[in-house]
C-alpha cells in the first residue's frame, strides 16, 4: 500500500507541474500549485521511508499492515485537501477564513495527528522488537525516527501559532520553490531537515558498514549529533525572527 500510494504521487507531480505553468492564480504571492508540488515529493519520499523501515518489521505482519494502511491513508486525505484548496485557489494551511476552510484544515490536522501516533507506534517497535540488523545501522534508524517526531513537533507548534513565519508574516518574499522565508524566521526549514533525517541519517550509516569504517557507532552518533546541532540552531535562529540566508551569511 506504501509503495502504491507513493507511485500514486509521483504520477500525480507532472499532473501538478502542468497546472503551474497552465494557471497563474497566486496563493499568498506564489503559484497555487507549488505547495501541492512540494508536499507529493514530500510523500513519496515519506511513504517509501515508512515502507523500506516495516520491511524490518515482517516478524509482525498484521502489525505492520495496520500502521502502513493508516500511514497511507492519511497522506492520501493530506494531499487531497492540499490539492483541492489549491483548486480552488484558498490557502490550504492555517486558513479558518471560512468555517468550511477551517473544516478543511482541522480534517488535514486529524489526518497528521493519527500519521504521528502511528509512526510512534512504529518507532516504539524499532525499540523493543529484536531484528537482524547490524548495530550501527539500527542505531542511525532509531536516531532518525526520534529527529522525526522532534520534527513533528515543529508542525504542531507551526499549527500552535497558525503560521510558519516568525517576526513576519506568512506569504513574503522567500527562496525559489521551498519560499522560505528571506525577511524573517521560517519554521519550516528546522522542520524539513528534520523531517529529512529519516533518509540521511539511515543512508550515513548504510554508508559506514558498506565501507567498514572503523568505529562506526562512533561515526553515527557524530554525525547524528552535527545534525541534530544544526537542526537546532536553524530551528533557534527561525523562533527568533532570523531568516535562513542572514543565518548562514551572517
Amino acid at each position: 500500500m506504501l509503495a502504491y500510494v507513493g507511485l500514486a504521487h509521483v504520477v500525480l507531480f507532472p499532473i501538478l507541474l502542468a497546472l503551474f505553468f497552465i494557471d497563474e492564480r497566486t496563493i499568498m504571492g506564489i503559484n497555487a500549485w507549488i505547495k501541492p508540488m512540494k508536499f507529493a515529493l514530500s510523500i513519496v519520499i515519506y511513504l517509501w521511508t515508512v515502507g523500506w523501515f516495516t520491511s524490518y518489521l515482517s516478524a509482525y505482519p498484521r502489525t505492520v499492515r495496520f500502521i502502513s494502511w493508516g500511514i497511507a491513508a492519511t497522506m492520501i486525505v493530506e494531499m487531497v485537501c492540499i490539492v483541492f484548496q489549491a483548486a480552488r485557489g484558498v490557502q490550504s494551511h492555517f486558513n479558518y477564513s471560512t468555517t468550511f476552510d477551517a473544516i478543511i484544515f482541522m480534517l488535514m490536522g486529524t489526518a497528521i495527528a493519527i500519521n504521528t501516533l502511528l509512526f510512534i507506534w512504529m518507532t516504539i517497535l524499532f525499540f523493543v522488537v529484536s531484528m537482524s540488523l547490524p548495530p550501527t545501522y539500527r542505531l542511525a534508524i532509531r536516531t532518525a525516527l526520534l529527529f522525526f517526531l522532534f520534527a513533528s513537533a515543529i508542525g504542531g507548534m507551526m499549527v500552535g501559532q497558525a503560521s510558519h513565519s516568525v517576526g513576519v508574516a506568512d506569504g513574503g518574499a522567500g527562496l525559489p520553490f521551498v519560499n522560505w522565508s528571506i525577511e524573517g524566521g521560517d519554521l519550516r526549514i528546522a522542520h524539513f531537515i528534520g523531517i529529512h533525517s529519516l533518509q540521511i541519517i539511515p543512508f550515513f550509516a548504510y554508508q559506514v558498514e558498506r565501507k567498514q569504517w572503523q568505529y562506526a557507532h562512533a561515526w553515527v552518533w557524530a554525525f547524528s549529533a552535527v545534525y541534530a546541532g544544526i537542526t537546532v540552531f536553524i530551528f533557534w535562529e527561525a523562533k527568533n525572527a532570523r531568516p535562513l540566508l542572514s543565518t548562514i551569511f551572517g
